[in-house]
């Protein structure tokens, strides 16, 4: 179970860094005058960013709970 956590907190945390970059060259390109595309790029990545959070929070409690 340890191994399946560490391994979806990994994708997280890789999905969220890919987001990070493409919101970064999506405002740094210039083309999108209203932001639209950047907003959308870091929307996502605060979702990731959160899913990330929430895996790390379950892997604390079941260690905490092993620990007892």
């Amino acid at each position: 179970m340890n191994i399946l956590l560490i391994l979806l907190l990994v994708a997280a945390m890789g999905a969220t860094a890919y987001v990070l970059v493409r919101g970064v060259i999506a405002m740094a390109s210039g083309k999108d005058n209203g932001g639209a595309k950047q907003q959308a790029w870091m929307r996502k990545r605060v979702l990731y960013q959160g899913i990330a959070i929430a895996i790390v929070a379950v892997i604390l409690m079941l260690s905490g709970a092993r620990g007892r």
